[in-house]
């Protein structure tokens, strides 16, 4: 049996227990989780809504992996202004892989799968007025609804939206277009 050691004290740390790590000394790690904080606290709560508009069926671990992910490469970044970018860009990214994995698993369910149900933090973020909206928004593919919600609900230019999607300005306006087409189609057939 392994004993552990305290690194403060040099007392025993009981079997089974975790062993903490040290405090962050170096002034870069106390720089990171202070950026970390304050990019939660700023953008926790759009993050979320950015997951939940994309169509993830687990908003909150989306954000969750994103942030840790922002965490680990924290040290890379050009400058703090481009931590939001970043934290947009992998919410996509992340909520377009878990999709693209649950097709593929529901491709191969030898029975038909549950409806998925929204959790109930997603489910109290959106208004009545709204749910229309967003059951006609998930219809869309998802590249229209990605390219959407990154216009018209973050606002962001045709730039920033091709940095986050991974694609070009031009594909940009095209599935735009398109999205806001079906979208108006979708919407004037349920009045």
């Amino acid at each position: 049996m392994r004993q552990h050691l305290r690194p403060d004290t040099g007392a025993a740390i009981p079997a089974g227990a975790v062993p903490l790590a040290p405090a962050a000394s170096d002034p870069a790690d106390a720089a990171r989780e202070a950026g970390l904080a304050r990019l939660f606290e700023l953008h926790y709560s759009s993050m979320l809504r950015l997951a939940v508009l994309l169509g993830a069926d687990d908003p909150e671990n989306v954000v969750a992996e994103a942030y840790y992910q922002i965490y680990r490469k924290w040290r890379r970044l050009r400058d703090a202004e481009a931590a939001e970018a970043y934290l947009r860009s992998t919410v996509c990214n992340l909520t377009r892989m878990r999709i693209r994995h649950l097709q593929v698993a529901r491709k191969h369910v030898e029975k038909p799968a549950d409806e998925v149900v929204a959790s109930a933090e997603s489910t109290a973020l959106l208004r009545d007025d709204q749910r229309v909206l967003i059951d006609a928004l998930q219809q869309l593919p998802a590249r229209q609804r990605e390219a959407l919600v990154l216009r018209h609900w973050l606002g962001l230019k045709e730039s920033e939206i091709a940095a986050a999607m991974g694609i070009s300005c031009g594909s940009v306006k095209t599935h735009t277009a398109r999205g806001l087409a079906a979208l108006t189609q979708a919407m004037e057939a349920r009045r």
